[in-house]
């Protein structure tokens, strides 16, 4: 599979229109004779039009020289990451690494063709005075035809593209302005599979939206904010198949953030419909911790070792640390892995887009946001503020850990509920939400600490039986203990910070 970031932008033109001279282009010295070759590419789609509704395209083309099956993904308006496959033996059967790609968005839905695109291209290469390809300009003239036997001609239209190659996003506002003098004129849809859509991919998207709610609202800020994150959760499940760096941590956040929304904002949603969605989100989440704490365990652990003098570094130490994080971890992502092709995880994604695109709201919803949402971010403070007093009221030791862990839970959700109302309060809320979250990475901090020692009693206790030296994890262990003994000795000064009247003044 070849990927690559594509930024390029489209330009509906009259039949008669006249390509203008490309070579005074800023920065082209010469445009290459015109090179013509015909496409045909079938686009696939579920019944409901999933990938299209989330701009997304999925099609086998032939002709040209990049024939072969295309995934592209949306990054911004004018970019795009393109997948690349062989068109390979089996005409219709989507290669599996690009499912990998659209799974959380197909589900079990079935893939069929949705429209067949005839293009008619002539491309013109932009080099510099080097050489470089800066960019291509296609002169396409495109018939949509329906996919079935009837092959019906649905739309026709010419458009110019301009694809950048080599050169810059200035050479790409130069080139639009050039072509627009010439005749071009920015289309209503996006792509040209949104163009031979047309009215099928308006109804869909109109189709999975309940009434609007007024802007401004407690329930507008509600929908707009879940709609996000689940957003983030769909664009993280591919990288955490592929398990890309980090991606394992970002979906775990982003479940973690809708699960603490849906209890924040409970009451803005009529009935229990969000609490089966909230729970399954705890399932997920617990899964993906997992494989993130064995993540986050193996690097500190390396460092720790990393940092002692070797003198004191007694036997395998690293190795046997490292080994027994790396088993953790992906015994931990092949759980994940089994999860995201569960029908449990689609009827979780399911009933979030239900929430999202047709959520029950009560009547508080309904009132202004500035109005009811301080008051939700309140009662999460509260929450922490019992949660902190009850850590720091037990004794050291056990108990106290397991009270300090709930303090930093507690804290991670009063964070996300005034990260959740920024866009609503502002300013005030933003450095409430900074000053939350250094209060949630410290009590983080503490309890990493405390699953370290655990590792190292563990795989020092392992290392002991096979007759090892295990000097070297109790100095560790002592090492760790200290560090959180510092880090609880941090927590009053910060507790002040955060507790602070004036930093909550905008709660109500």
């Amino acid at each position: 599979m070849r990927t690559h970031r594509e930024i390029e932008v489209k330009l509906e033109v009259p039949p008669e229109a006249t390509l203008p001279d490309l070579a005074v282009l800023p920065g082209v010295a010469a445009v290459d004779g015109p090179e013509v070759c015909t496409l045909e590419a079938v686009y696939l789609d579920t019944p409901d039009l999933r990938l299209a509704r989330a701009r997304t395209t999925l099609r086998r083309r032939a002709g040209g020289p990049d024939a072969g099956w295309h995934l592209k993904l949306p990054v911004s308006a004018h970019e795009r990451t393109e997948h690349h496959m062989p068109l390979g033996s089996a005409a219709g059967t989507v290669p599996a690494e690009l499912t990998t790609d659209i799974r959380a968005r197909v589900r079990e839905a079935p893939l069929a063709p949705v429209v067949v695109l005839h293009t008619h291209r002539t491309v013109r290469r932009l080099r510099d005075t080097a050489g470089r390809v800066l960019a291509e300009v296609a002169d396409d003239a495109v018939t949509a035809r329906s996919p079935d036997a009837g092959d019906i001609v649905v739309d026709a239209w010419r458009e110019w593209e301009v694809e950048l190659v080599e050169g810059d996003r200035a050479l790409l506002t130069a080139a639009l302005e050039l072509l627009q003098a010439g005749g071009g004129v920015v289309p209503a849809r996006t792509s040209k599979l949104a163009r031979a859509l047309g009215e099928r991919l308006t109804d869909a998207v109109t189709g999975t939206d309940c009434e609007p709610v007024a802007d401004g609202s407690a329930g507008a800020a509600l929908r707009s904010h879940l709609r996000t994150l689940r957003d983030e959760l769909l664009e993280r499940d591919p990288q955490v198949r592929r398990d890309e760096a980090d991606a394992v941590h970002q979906m775990r956040v982003a479940t973690r953030q809708l699960r603490s929304a849906l209890a924040t904002f409970r009451s803005l949603q009529e009935g229990e419909h969000a609490e089966p969605v909230r729970t399954e989100l705890g399932w997920l989440g617990g899964l993906l911790g997992v494989a993130r704490d064995a993540e986050v365990a193996r690097a500190r652990l390396a460092e720790l070792v990393a940092a002692e003098p070797a003198e004191l570094v007694l036997g395998p130490v690293g190795q046997r640390l490292d080994a027994d994080r790396a088993r953790a971890y992906r015994a931990a992502h092949q759980r994940v892995l089994k999860a995201l092709d569960s029908a449990r995880y689609f009827r979780l994604l399911d009933g979030l887009d239900a929430l999202v695109d047709a959520p029950l709201l009560t009547r508080a919803a309904i009132a202004p946001a500035a109005d009811v949402l301080p008051n939700r971010v309140h009662r999460d403070f509260k929450r922490l503020a019992r949660a902190v007093d009850a850590a720091r009221s037990s004794p050291p030791g056990p108990r106290r850990d397991k009270r300090l862990h709930e303090a930093r839970k507690a804290a991670k959700r009063t964070r996300y509920a005034a990260e959740a109302v920024i866009p609503t309060i502002g300013r005030p809320a933003e450095r409430f939400a900074y000053t939350a979250k250094a209060l949630q990475t410290l009590l983080g901090d503490h309890h990493d600490s405390v699953e370290l020692r655990a590792v190292l009693r563990r795989v020092g206790a392992a290392a002991h039986r096979d007759g090892e030296d295990t000097f070297t994890y109790g100095r560790l262990h002592a090492l760790e203990q200290a560090r959180a003994e510092r880090i609880e000795d941090q927590l009053p000064k910060l507790w002040k910070q955060i507790s602070a009247s004036r930093l909550r003044a905008w709660m109500r």
